[in-house]
């Protein structure tokens, strides 16, 4: 079985970081954030540390509180018409860019616009739409062409449309944006911005936050802070020590070999991050040899223990992590496992490599781009190093490369040897995966589907039978014919659910569960 390696007295023997800049009459947070970021446009890419930051930076039509019921944030009002076919929104009034420019019906409908084309969801949306028009300077309707009970979750999910102005909107989805401007509570400097080193946001004097208790990505966003850094610290060792002498406020992700280390100093505070957890994923390539032959991925889905890359993730201890034969977030009203009997008890070596030769590969190298600066992914990929070259007799071309690279690379439609893929690795956080709307890495939908382009018939009406669901059993039997055809068709692996902690100062206040780092209610005395 793969294990990590004691990173005990590395953190003992690291030599002491230096001493950042000190702030000067602001009040200053500094955050280690999971990963380097290289832009916030979350609409052209899918990494989480991008939709993290780009909370700060933009604002939301509705969104999701800790309940998971989607309410409204930049919508004042909006109503649904007795035939469940026309929603018309009302922006709140005095709402403004951090340009300083209002924010106008015009600018939500192109953000609208601009999401559909790259969501998950776009599809199913697109589809069933009639229209998105204007009514007026802060009104617009969507029509629908049938309803769409799950609209609501769809503009509030994580993830979700955020707002841009429109002559930024407009431009290419799928390019990252040339400039960050939102109406969010705090403006990205980008003078500032030092990529693999660091980013800064600065308060906005334009953000209006609701007059509510802030929920997660609903409610009231009220930041405490001038400024924040986020200073990218991949060698963990060096995240500890800056944690323990007070030169970063926040850390993230800290790994668990750490964790009893941070415990055992009275001024940092240390805790899950985020009671839905997280699901590890082993995605393939589906365009290219071997793993556009199903005989092949089924022979990783044989081959493949989840333990093993939860173990290598998360340690021994059994509380942070769990087996799972299914693609929805375990402890969850949709959990299932229906179709997952493949993913338990020993693994089928033999009937994986037969499989293997069946599918006609004979040898050839597998590309694995393996995240170096991440510790989850990285973890996962030195797994899999092992699983294909010593279990299955697998040539592995083992990539180590930064995040920011994985995140271009990924994108590759090119053959393997010629700049593109087979196989990567990343995570989705539990509150990504309890329904199909929004899910990136269930949708079989070919070139509209996330990296890996799966394309499946029987995937893509699985999943429509949810959103025509029109009661909780009909959405229950949905989603067990989604597990059990995603599990057939190897749309791609599951590799295990697990928990993670979070870990800060304790004269910083105010830091809460969620699916993402919640700045806004934070403060530092």
């Amino acid at each position: 079985m793969f294990r990590r390696r004691d990173l005990g007295s590395a953190v003992a023997a690291a030599v002491a970081m230096p001493r950042l800049a000190s702030a000067q009459a602001q009040r200053v947070l500094r955050f280690v954030p999971q990963a380097d970021l290289p832009n916030i446009d979350p609409i052209a890419g899918t990494q989480i540390v991008v939709r993290n930051a780009s909370y700060l930076v933009y604002d939301t039509l509705f969104g999701v509180d800790s309940r998971l019921v989607p309410r409204p944030q930049m919508v004042e009002a909006y109503d649904l018409s007795s035939d469940g076919k026309v929603w018309t929104f009302r922006l709140r009034e005095g709402l403004r860019f951090h340009d300083g420019e209002p924010v106008l019906t015009r600018d939500a409908v192109a953000s609208l616009r601009r999401w559909l084309a790259r969501d998950t969801m776009g599809p199913m949306i697109l589809s069933r739409l009639d229209a998105i028009e204007g009514i007026d300077d802060r009104s617009f309707r969507i029509r629908l062409k049938q309803p769409m009970p799950q609209l609501l979750w769809a503009l509030g999910k994580p993830a979700s449309a955020v707002v841009m102005p429109e002559r930024i909107a407009s431009l290419d989805p799928h390019r990252v944006v040339p400039e960050f401007i939102g109406s969010g509570p705090m403006m990205f400097k980008r003078d500032e911005w030092l990529a693999g080193a660091r980013a800064v946001f600065v308060r906005s004097p334009h953000f209006r936050s609701r007059d509510e208790p802030s929920d997660w990505l609903a409610g009231g966003k009220p930041m405490a802070f001038d400024r924040i850094e986020w200073i990218t610290m991949p060698d963990p060792s060096t995240a500890a020590n800056a944690l323990s002498s007070g030169e970063i406020d926040w850390w993230e992700s800290p790994i668990v070999d750490l964790v009893p280390l941070l415990r055992r100093n009275r001024r940092i505070k240390v805790d899950i991050a985020d009671p839905l957890g997280n699901v590890g994923t082993f995605r393939m390539n589906h365009l290219h040899p071997p793993f556009n032959d199903v005989r092949a991925r089924r022979a990783i889905q044989l081959a493949l223990s989840q333990e093993d890359y939860m173990r290598a993730i998360v340690g021994d201890d059994a509380d942070l992590w769990r087996p799972m034969p299914g693609f929805f977030t375990p402890g969850t009203p949709t959990y299932t496992e229906v179709g997952g009997d493949v993913l338990k008890g020993p693994r089928r070596y033999d009937e994986a490599k037969r499989l293997l030769a069946e599918s006609g590969y004979d040898g050839e190298p597998i590309v694995l781009l393996a995240t170096s600066d991440v510790h989850i992914n990285k973890a996962q990929s030195d797994v899999t190093r092992d699983l294909l070259a010593n279990r299955l007799g697998m040539n592995v071309d083992f990539q180590s490369l930064d995040w920011g690279t994985v995140g271009q690379r990924r994108a590759s439609k090119a053959p393997p040897s010629q700049g593109g893929w087979h196989i990567f690795h990343t995570w989705s956080a539990g509150a990504s995966c309890l329904v199909p709307a929004g899910y990136n890495g269930l949708a079989a939908s070919g070139d509209r589907a996330w990296f890996g382009w799966p394309s499946s018939d029987s995937v893509q009406e699985a999943i429509a039978s949810w959103y025509a669901a029109v009661d909780d059993a009909q959405a229950r039997e949905a989603i067990d014919r989604i597990n059990r055809v995603s599990m057939d068709f190897v749309t791609s692996i599951p590799t295990g659910f697990f928990l993670g902690h979070t870990a800060w100062r304790d004269n910083v206040r105010g830091v809460v569960q969620a699916p993402f780092p919640q700045f806004w209610g934070v403060t530092k005395a």
